[in-house]
């Protein structure tokens, strides 16, 4: 496991080890806006595998996608028009929707599902990241299934330590609650996890 550094309060890291991992199939710990996330580009099938491996989670529970902006949502997930207004609204940041997937995203990704849950997160390094690969990234809590989440490097380290190929370090989560998650597949919405986004604020756009 490698270290990379890259602290707001730090002259700014080079990222580039991290991001050579993950084009080579490899799997890192990069912080977001809520918390720290495990991240495989979405075309390394066998790095996506090994995070069920390293978090001890089973296979056929499916793993959120990170991507950088609303054209790679689309490449991803099929968007609705209620999807279209939400992310306007309140991406980048702590909403994660569920949508019907395209082929793109391979079974290992959602459980084997039809749908996939995607967001845009609001964090510039994150998103710097996703760009730099240049596919979306897996982007589940970078913890131990059952434990729980950590908004600093140290806490991954101390709960998967080598199991990760590197993690880059770029300080505390500005937000430190996990995303609110949406599933827009069902003929109404339900929201499945209430976290970053407050219920309120979403039901306000689709039940008037």
């Amino acid at each position: 496991m490698t270290l990379y550094t890259n602290r707001p309060s730090q002259p700014p890291g080079d990222p580039a080890g991290a991001i050579e991992i993950l084009k080579n199939g490899g799997v890192v710990a990069m912080p977001t806006d809520t918390v720290y996330c495990l991240a495989a580009g979405l075309s390394h099938t066998g790095a996506i595998s090994r995070i069920f491996d390293i978090k001890g989670r089973v296979t056929t529970k499916a793993l959120p996608v990170l991507v950088a902006d609303v054209i790679q949502m689309r490449q991803v997930a099929e968007m609705n028009p209620l999807a279209e207004v939400l992310v306007r609204r309140f991406m980048p940041g702590g909403l994660t929707l569920i949508l019907p997937k395209k082929p793109v995203v391979p079974d290992v990704v959602t459980g084997g599902k039809p749908s996939v849950a995607v967001r845009i997160p609001g964090h510039t390094l994150a998103l710097y990241i996703i760009k730099a690969v240049g596919e979306p990234l897996t982007g589940t809590s970078a913890n131990i299934s059952g434990s729980g989440s950590v908004c600093e490097a140290s806490g991954v380290a101390d709960q998967l330590g080598e199991r990760v190929d590197a993690i880059l370090d770029g300080g505390r989560c500005p937000g430190g609650v996990e995303s609110t998650i949406l599933d827009l597949t069902r003929p109404e919405p339900v929201i499945v996890r209430e976290g970053a986004i407050p219920r309120v604020e979403l039901e306000s756009y689709y039940f008037k």
